[in-house]
């Protein structure tokens, strides 16, 4: 009888269609609830509720005290927690995506899932997705934290992570920066794809830059609230701020430094990733680079130029040493003083080294 009770005073999320849907049983108390709720509508077919996602903390503050079962609340109190820790904004939906990725997978309530599911979803996502080792390393940090940082779960601490992936990033020389930079269709673009290689900086920092962040003087900028949430000061280059004075000249300014069509709000990230990948192709560039290869090859030519990695490191903004030291595995800074065995041999080239008997080509690469 007290299970049956317990049942009845309880209520269900869905989360669908864009819409939260809310089931439970007739009862007057929670009918006014749900309708002080902005947005709200009854399915008859269906025998429900539904609010809009945007009223999904209302829904918790309505019927605080109340059992609610379902996705759509569990998501709410982890994005509530995250929240309170001021994770970033990335994280925070990182963590909120993989997890209802996981509940739909598992096709369960939080306190019926078990290690085996945990275990399921990430095969899943190795075997069936061919995920990399970071997003797998992504999908951990999120379930942990929500299963055993806020339901207080300890079963996935039991997994281990996998190998990560140790692949090296791909450096533009600078001969192709340029071409870059020169094939910017106007001077906003080129200032923009400029100021990334010239400090290093993440795209997210040079899409959030203000005016105010620029010290010509002292030729620094100021960059708030980046990776980590942490602040840090970077170089300015003379032809950076050059370019700068340029474009403000020509555009006027704004609170951002690139705002985009609404002056209101900074340019977003993928119109930043688009500028670099249409000057790539306008370069004819063929390496498979995005624009944090920029920020790769301002570290790595530093590097190459004399720079001591302490200070790339406070220019970057890494937290650990170990993470800038691995400029030093693409760096050609030591390699180029080694000379190669096949440069000490005499070798006879002649013109028809490339021709076979009939005066043909050999088989071989082209364009090498």
């Amino acid at each position: 009888m007290y299970v049956k009770w317990l049942v009845k005073k309880m209520i269900r999320v869905k989360k669908e269609d864009g819409k939260i849907k809310v089931f439970f049983f007739y009862d007057k108390d929670y009918i006014a609830k749900i309708k002080s709720i902005i947005g709200y509508k009854w399915h008859a077919d269906e025998k429900c509720w539904s609010i809009p996602c945007s009223e999904s903390g209302r829904l918790l503050s309505v019927f605080d005290g109340v059992k609610i079962e379902g996705d759509g609340a569990q998501m709410e109190d982890l994005r509530r927690e995250l929240v309170s820790r001021k994770y970033s904004l990335n994280t925070i939906k990182g963590y909120i995506h993989y997890n209802e990725k996981f509940i739909q997978f598992a096709g369960k309530g939080a306190c019926e899932i078990g290690n085996d599911d945990v275990k399921r979803y990430l095969f899943y996502l190795a075997e069936d997705k061919d995920s990399s080792a970071s997003t797998l390393n992504g999908a951990i940090n999120a379930l942990r934290f929500y299963y055993g940082e806020v339901l207080k779960r300890q079963f996935v601490y039991d997994i281990k992570r996998p190998k990560k992936d140790k692949r090296l990033p791909v450096i533009l020389n600078q001969e192709e920066v340029m071409q870059i930079l020169s094939s910017a269709t106007n001077i906003k673009h080129k200032a923009i794809l400029g100021l990334v290689y010239s400090a290093g900086l993440r795209v997210s920092e040079v899409v959030k830059l203000r005016v105010e962040d620029i010290d010509a003087e002292r030729r620094m900028i100021h960059i708030r609230c980046a990776k980590g949430r942490k602040d840090r000061y970077t170089m300015l280059s003379s032809v950076a701020l050059d370019m700068m004075r340029q474009y403000l000249k020509e555009y006027g300014q704004s609170i951002w430094l690139f705002p985009g069509r609404d002056r209101e709000k900074h340019i977003t990230i993928r119109s930043a990733e688009k500028i670099f990948s249409n000057s790539c192709k306008r370069a004819n560039i063929k390496k498979n680079v995005t624009v944090h290869s920029l920020r790769h090859s301002f570290a790595t030519h530093l590097l190459e130029g004399g720079t001591d990695l302490r200070y790339i490191q406070e220019l970057l903004g890494h937290q650990s040493s170990k993470t800038t030291e691995i400029y030093t595995h693409v760096s050609n800074k030591e390699i180029n003083k080694i000379k190669s065995p096949l440069d000490s041999l005499q070798i006879k080239m002649s013109e028809n080294d490339s021709e076979d008997e009939n005066g043909s080509e050999n088989d071989g690469d082209e364009g090498v």
